[in-house]
């Protein structure tokens, strides 16, 4: 993908997501011996960076398969992304999503006028209904991170993280489907001065890691993690850009994800789900690297269940 196609992107979706506010602690900065810029995307509208990818990935559809609508398969985020994007351009959005995602992310789906399909909580599953969908109502699937046009889209955070602080010599995501970090890694590479790419993954779902030491997609036997976000596996159009332009995963435990969680609430003030804590987590558990350095972290979304806190 080129740069001119992320400059495209980004003017394509900017009537329809937020230019989110980047955010810094002394505290933070002090604690990690490093300058650390918080690129919030908790503040995006529905709450995560996916609304970058869902506008893109629709606006790009030509009109007569944008009246048939969409469909996709998501246990939250890129659900709600879809769905409100969807609205915004008046386009039907049909979403499989698990029985057993969080009421709350039902919930959002259905009030951003998305339509619930349950399923059961396995990739076949969501895969068959998801088909059905398409070939009963003749919609079109959008992946939620395995997608060029998604994957464009979620690289405009860095993008404007970039725009705002153009000196960064490393940024953080949180590596869960992919979308995020190849799009971050684009940016960094296109807009960036030297600037590396960092994932964060749990010990729990680290098939990226794993991926990239044996060179092809790995997949997870467990996703016992309390980042639910980051549950997905890798595809073949998101793999070969964090190959080549990613430059290490940096793996977390559960509790280093709790406690990076927590300093956020805490220091920041912002309302943050656990999976993009998992990028701050990265960068605590190996400070001593980017000592004196100036770090973006991509802080992924604030759609958390406030009744099921880990602290």
């Amino acid at each position: 993908m080129e740069k001119q196609e992320l400059i495209d992107c980004h003017e394509r979706i900017k009537p329809y997501i937020h230019n989110t506010p980047v955010l810094t602690s002394r505290l933070l900065n002090a604690m990690v011996g490093a300058q650390l810029f918080f690129k919030c995307e908790n503040f995006q509208r529905m709450g995560a960076f996916k609304m970058r990818g869902a506008a893109n990935a629709i606006l790009q559809l030509p009109k007569e398969a944008r009246e048939k609508g969409v469909v996709t398969h998501s246990s939250g985020n890129f659900a709600q992304a879809l769905s409100l994007a969807a609205k915004s351009l008046g386009v039907p959005a049909y979403i499989v999503m698990p029985s057993s995602a969080p009421n709350v992310k039902k919930e959002a789906v259905r009030g951003y006028g998305g339509e619930v399909i349950e399923c059961e909580p396995t990739l076949e599953a969501r895969e068959q209904e998801s088909e059905k969908i398409q070939q009963e109502k003749g919609a079109i699937f959008l992946h939620p991170s395995n997608d060029n046009e998604v994957i464009l889209g979620q690289g405009t955070a860095c993008k404007e993280l970039l725009e705002d602080y153009p000196d960064l010599d490393a940024v953080f995501a949180p590596v869960g489907g992919g979308g995020l970090i190849a799009g971050t890694a684009l940016s960094a590479y296109y807009f960036g001065t030297n600037c590396e790419v960092f994932g964060g993954e749990p010990f729990e779902v680290d098939d990226a890691y794993r991926s990239l030491q044996s060179g092809q997609i790995e997949t997870n036997t467990t996703t016992n993690t309390i980042a639910d976000g980051l549950k997905t596996q890798l595809g073949d159009k998101n793999f070969p850009i964090i190959q080549k332009h990613v430059k290490r995963i940096i793996r977390v435990t559960e509790d280093e994800i709790v406690e990076a969680m927590r300093l956020l609430w805490e220091r920041l003030k912002i309302v943050c789900e656990p999976s993009c804590a998992v990028a701050f987590a990265a960068v605590i558990k190996e400070k001593e690297k980017f000592t004196n350095q100036k770090v973006g972290i991509i802080i992924s979304g604030g759609n958390v269940d406030l009744g099921n806190l880990p602290f």
